[in-house]
């Protein structure tokens, strides 16, 4: 039998070589067989990784949100014929805000053993980088994109900070960023602490910590940028 292996992926367009250790790079050229979220960024990111790798060889599985689960069971018969099979997401690792989590499930029900290689989960690092609470967090995903519901999940976020003395991890896709950050500086308490993180990995990164009342004095252009921000009380 084969192994499932989780396979991590560039926070965008950086060289392979600066986020991605040389063994995880050694483990995906002998694999032929991949579950991935979009094939053409899939191929572009294997090939960058070896120039050399001839990608007509290769068998890929696509993986969204809209992926039958039967469909996705089927993705796991090479590896019951002995192949080994790597997940691939479209940024960071596999199974964390990435809809590769429920294949990763059904290998745990057929006995597959599952090998998550290292690299960079933009969630980490930016708590890493944030100072704030990195015992007790909570990843939140996106949040509602009506304006009204955003502000009351802004302020129920905000409260259970308080409360759970808890960091709230929360993303946008970047086109909306920009609204994220006016409806966040124009709830939150003045004294609570914000975060914002951009460009991970990449030469552009820019992440930054200070109070509310700090960021109404300016915050930075985050218009179709990849960006994260934590919260805590």
């Amino acid at each position: 039998m084969g192994n499932l292996y989780l396979i991590p992926t560039t926070l965008g367009e950086s060289d392979t070589a600066r986020v991605i250790p040389p063994e995880v790079s050694s483990i995906v050229k002998g694999i032929r067989h991949f579950i991935v979220e979009n094939i053409r960024t899939a191929r572009r990111y294997l090939r960058k990784m070896d120039p050399t790798l001839n990608i007509d060889d290769l068998t890929f599985f696509e993986l969204n949100q809209h992926t039958d689960s039967q469909v996705t069971e089927a993705y796991l018969n090479p590896i019951l014929e002995g192949f080994d099979v790597g997940i691939i997401s479209e940024a960071g690792c596999p199974g964390i805000a990435d809809p590769g989590a429920e294949v990763v499930r059904q290998a745990h029900i057929k006995h597959i053993r599952v090998i998550p290689l290292v690299g960079p989960s933009s969630i980490l690092l930016s708590l890493m980088a944030s100072g704030m609470n990195g015992q007790n967090f909570a990843f939140i995903g996106y949040i509602p994109v009506k304006p009204a519901e955003r502000v009351k999940a802004i302020r129920e976020i905000e409260k259970r900070s308080g409360v759970e003395k808890q960091t709230q991890i929360f993303i946008e896709a970047p086109y909306r960023n920009t609204q994220l950050i006016n409806d966040l500086i124009n709830t939150l308490n003045d004294q609570t602490r914000l975060c914002i993180a951009c460009d991970i990995t990449l030469d552009t990164e820019y992440i930054k910590t200070q109070t509310v009342s700090q960021w109404k004095k300016g915050v930075p252009d985050l218009n179709k940028r990849p960006a994260i921000f934590l919260i805590q009380v």
